[in-house]
């Protein structure tokens, strides 16, 4: 596939740039500034062809996060820190602990951080080097009307976790305090929502605080059961003898869906380097960190549940800080991609629908708690396909998509909209069949880790859908 070499447009005239076919990108009345705003990117990312054109849209929920809007490599680096530190993990952790002993422990930790690492590393790198968004990455590789697919999967699924983590909070606060959990949702859930309705910056904010505090406390939890225990080898010494793979798959499977999100922060990275250095840091270290929270707990007071082991320990008031804060984080990351993928689907403002997907998770907390957790074994076998076509399709059609990113940096199309770019094909078929291909496997190999199936499968139809293709045309 080659790139064709184009003069400067005006704005009636179109670049096209072939992914997978030819892309057409009008460039409208939006001409970058120096300050890296455009002069007309619509109100909130909304494609100019809405008619309201008031203020810009500092979350790029439509285009390309351009060099001059980028993040420092600390506030990169603490959302993704922030989004890593997740008490479902500290559980997970917990399983992990009671189950395995420390060599075994260690190994499952190390082989799924490095698997997580890698496909989030990649993910990272993408987004980096494009500026784009999961959404906007997918509005190219699945077609306009295919990109609603891994729109709706990631975002309903980032909203189902948001209702999970404002119940996680809830419920065991509630019990403290001797009241009725709904009081403690409406507060939690109305918190959380006004902080991701603010983006980026918001989110940067509480990651910025929260981060500092979970390692604190969790790391004083982790020490006083190891002294208490009698040191980290004695502690592990009773366990339920859980094989080490299984182990494994308990870590990747705890994070690779909410991986498949990772372009939607490291697109505001400086560099693609500082980019994959932030998420390596993020799935490693703080995954680590938090699988090791709840192993040593829970190896030491037997209990599979982070809350309830800080409660043994006697800190039920730094429980409780650490429970919020730790579930803040990842609940601002989640609604955020939520509302990315709802502006996609609906080509609307994305802060409404940030405060509808809010409203919606915390109204229905208690009730996605019981029932939604088991869908997410079902999904950890859709979403990683997802992110692996992103990925592929990127360094497949790579020339192109720095064609787009080239005529954002020189004020050829607007940064805040490329939403008006459209594609000849409105669903890429080998795209959207790689997911459900690998989706399929998944769930029904029972052998070796699902999501690592899943994502072999999405890979050998992709490519092998594209071959297709070609010899068609």
């Amino acid at each position: 596939m080659s790139v064709t070499e184009t003069k400067i447009p005006t704005a009636t005239q179109p670049i096209d740039h072939p992914i997978d076919g030819n892309l057409t990108v009008p460039t409208g009345s939006g001409i970058s500034t120096s300050s890296g705003i455009p002069d007309n990117p619509g109100l909130s990312g909304i494609p100019d062809s809405a008619g309201v054109n008031n203020r810009p849209d500092e979350d790029f929920s439509f285009g390309v996060v351009p060099t001059s809007s980028r993040r420092s490599f600390w506030a990169v680096g603490f959302v993704m820190l922030g989004f890593t530190f997740f008490s479902a993990s500290m559980s997970v952790g917990a399983k992990l602990g009671i189950g395995l002993d420390l060599g075994g422990f260690i190994a499952a930790v190390s082989i799924g951080g490095a698997i997580l690492a890698t496909f989030t590393g990649a993910l990272a790198y993408v987004g980096a080097k494009t500026g784009m968004g999961v959404d906007e990455l997918a509005r190219h590789s699945f077609g306009r009307i295919g990109s609603f697919l891994p729109s709706f999967l990631i975002a309903f699924t980032q909203m189902g976790w948001f209702g999970v983590g404002v119940a996680m909070f809830a419920i065991p606060t509630a019990e403290i305090l001797n009241i009725s959990p709904w009081p403690i949702v409406l507060i939690a859930g109305g918190l959380m929502t006004a902080s991701a309705y603010y983006g980026i910056k918001a989110i940067e904010i509480v990651s910025f605080i929260s981060v500092p505090l979970i390692a604190g406390l969790g790391t004083y939890s982790m020490v006083t059961a190891t002294v208490d225990g009698g040191g980290l080898t004695r502690i592990f010494a009773n366990t339920s003898g859980m094989p080490v793979m299984v182990g494994v798959g308990l870590v990747v499977g705890s994070f690779i869906s909410g991986g498949s999100a990772t372009p939607n922060f490291t697109r505001f990275a400086g560099s693609a380097k500082s980019a994959v250095i932030t998420t390596v840091i993020a799935f490693l270290l703080g995954n680590t960190l938090m699988f090791s929270f709840g192993a040593v707990g829970g190896a030491f007071t037997g209990k599979d549940d982070i809350f309830y082991v800080m409660i043994a320990q006697g800190l039920a008031i730094p429980a409780l800080i650490v429970l919020g804060a730790n579930i803040w984080t990842t609940n601002n990351n989640a609604l955020y991609t939520t509302g990315l993928g709802f502006a996609n689907m609906t080509k609307r403002p994305k802060k409404p629908l940030v405060i509808i997907a809010g409203i919606l998770g915390t109204l229905c907390a208690l009730w996605l708690y019981d029932n939604f957790v088991g869908w997410l074994s079902f999904l950890n076998a859709t979403l990683p396909p997802i992110g692996t076509v992103l990925v592929a399709d990127y360094f497949a059609n790579r020339r192109a998509y720095q064609a787009i990113v080239e005529a954002v940096e020189t004020g050829r199309i607007s940064a805040a909209d490329t939403s008006n770019t459209s594609a000849t094909r409105a669903v890429a078929w080998p795209a959207v069949i790689a997911v459900a291909a690998g989706a399929l496997v998944g769930w029904t190999i029972p052998v070796g880790i699902a999501s690592l199936n899943a994502i072999v499968a999405a890979l050998a139809v992709f490519f092998a859908g594209r071959g297709v293709v070609a010899k068609m045309k």
